[in-house]
């Protein structure tokens, strides 16, 4: 049964956070907490242009950071929080880890692998089951990355804008 508690309000609050952190870097905003036996062993946010690396999700970099606390791969009985739903390489990364549940904020129609687009952690043929509660805190993660990507658009066209100015084109 895939039941909400005040609990994952909490934890995903505490995503929210770390998702609003990623914009002062230059991050999507995307933030994850991982969880296991009510002690948070992760709680991060993207870091692709950071790191230059496109596995560095906000998902997979926290189920790395639980891992290496716990010094096991197998994240057994684990709860993921993510702000946004998980692509189809964090969704994969999910089911290896062995983790026990998914709860996430906004659905992403573009990428989503759990529900939206493809829906692989219902997959049956797959090894690993995980509970997934998707919606969770949905406007707030909708609307950060709402404003995001709206103000990176506006800085692009003036850029664009003032780039054409100085290139000495009449």
């Amino acid at each position: 049964m895939n039941l909400v508690t005040a609990e994952d309000k909490t934890y995903m609050k505490l995503a929210l956070e770390e998702a609003a952190r990623a914009v002062f870097h230059g991050e999507v905003p995307v933030g994850a907490v991982l969880v296991h036996n009510r002690t948070i062993l992760a709680k991060v946010h993207n870091f692709r242009e950071a790191w230059q690396d496109p596995t560095a999700h906000a998902e997979v970099v926290a189920i790395r950071e639980a891992a290496e606390k716990l010094g096991t791969w197998r994240l057994t009985g684990a709860c993921l929080y993510s702000t946004l739903e998980p692509c189809t390489m964090c969704a994969g990364t999910i089911i290896h880890a062995r983790i026990e549940r998914l709860v996430f904020g906004a659905e992403d129609a573009k990428a989503g692998a759990c529900g939206s687009v493809f829906n692989i952690l219902a997959e049956p043929r797959i090894n690993h089951s995980v509970s997934v509660i998707g919606g969770i805190c949905a406007q707030e993660s909708h609307d950060m990355l709402q404003s995001f990507f709206r103000s990176r658009r506006k800085r692009e066209a003036l850029a664009s804008i003032n780039g054409s100015r100085s290139s000495g084109t009449r």
